[in-house]
């Protein structure tokens, strides 16, 4: 994909409370494995179309799931639970969005809720040809969107660092196999 065009227009700025999405699910038996806990790549699914539809709101274009920077499976989810999911746009960049979801469990017979998952996803914006598609800036205006808007700086930053990490070790191991190969 190719950088974002300079010539675009800025859209306009967005507020979390713009940006949030909610889903609520029932577990049934085909989304559990044969202990009638929630299978956790059935779980990642769910995280990720809320997620999307976070992204979708706030940059009103196209998305794609470029990571899932980090889950955390807390407790298993019981088949027969009510599923709530809840997320929102943590950070905006050019053509990224950091989105956090927050994942609840309700016994549907009684009523009580757990925390039983968390996650952070990056999507980027492109338009119908792929192309990078720049997004509007987010507004944090609660003292914990302000949080998780700075926190989410420092998770990209993470990012970027372990990316070029990955990188070198790729560069090192091609550098070794080619004077194996010289060696030979």
């Amino acid at each position: 994909m190719s950088s974002t065009s300079s010539t675009e227009t800025t859209p306009p700025d967005r507020t979390v409370a713009s940006t949030q999405s909610e889903m609520t699910e029932i577990i049934l038996p085909n989304d559990t494995n044969v202990l009638g806990n929630l299978l956790g790549g059935r779980l990642m699914h769910f995280i990720d179309l809320t997620a999307g539809i976070a992204a979708y709101r706030h940059s009103r274009s196209f998305v794609v799931t470029a990571a899932m920077d980090h889950i955390d499976f807390i407790r298993p989810v019981q088949v027969g639970s009510l599923l709530t999911l809840r997320s929102s746009v943590n950070r905006a960049f050019t053509s990224s969005m950091e989105v956090g979801v927050k994942v609840w469990a309700e016994n549907a017979l009684d009523g009580r809720r757990l925390h039983v998952a968390s996650a952070y996803l990056v999507f980027v914006a492109i338009d119908k040809d792929g192309q990078l598609v720049r997004v509007p800036r987010l507004l944090p205006e609660t003292a914990d969107e302000h949080r998780r808007y700075a926190d989410a700086l420092l998770r990209r930053e993470h990012r970027e660092a372990e990316s070029a990490r990955r990188k070198q070790g790729r560069i090192a191991a091609a550098a070794r196999e080619n004077s194996e190969t010289v060696n030979l």
